[in-house]
C-alpha cells in the first residue's frame, strides 16, 4: 500500500486566518490514514480526566490501548489497589464519555504520570 503523505505545514491557519491547533491537524491526518477504531481510541486520552475525576486523574493516566484493554500508569501501589475496586465504574464512565463501548478492561501498572 502506497500512501501519499504530504508534509504538514507549520503555523497552519484556517479560512478565517486563525491558527489551527495541532490536535485538530493530527485528528484529520489520522482520519485519513488510520481505521476509524484507531481514531476513536485516541479519544480515551481526551475524555480521561472528566471520566475518572480529578483525584484519580492526578494519580493515573492512560498509557496504551489494544484490543479493548487500556493500560493505565499509576503513581503508587496503593493507588493500584484502590483503582482495582473502581475498575468497573471507571470503564462505564469512560465508555459513556466516548458514546461507544471501546474499553473492556483496565490494567494498572506503576509508571510515569504525565500531565
Amino acid at each position: 500500500m502506497i500512501l501519499n503523505l504530504r508534509p504538514i505545514q507549520l503555523n497552519k491557519k484556517n479560512k478565517d486566518g486563525d491558527l489551527i491547533h495541532i490536535s485538530d491537524i493530527l485528528a484529520s491526518a489520522l482520519g485519513r490514514y488510520r481505521p476509524a477504531m484507531d481514531t476513536q481510541m485516541t479519544r480515551i486520552w481526551d475524555v480521561w480526566d472528566e471520566a475518572v475525576g480529578k483525584p484519580i486523574a492526578m494519580n493515573a493516566k492512560p498509557d496504551s490501548f489494544k484490543e479493548g484493554i487500556l493500560i493505565v500508569n499509576v503513581s503508587s501501589s496503593a493507588w493500584i489497589h484502590q483503582l482495582k475496586f473502581l475498575e468497573k465504574e471507571m470503564i462505564l464512565n469512560i465508555n459513556k464519555k466516548l458514546d461507544h463501548i471501546l474499553v473492556k478492561q483496565l490494567r494498572f501498572k506503576i509508571g510515569k504520570i504525565l500531565s
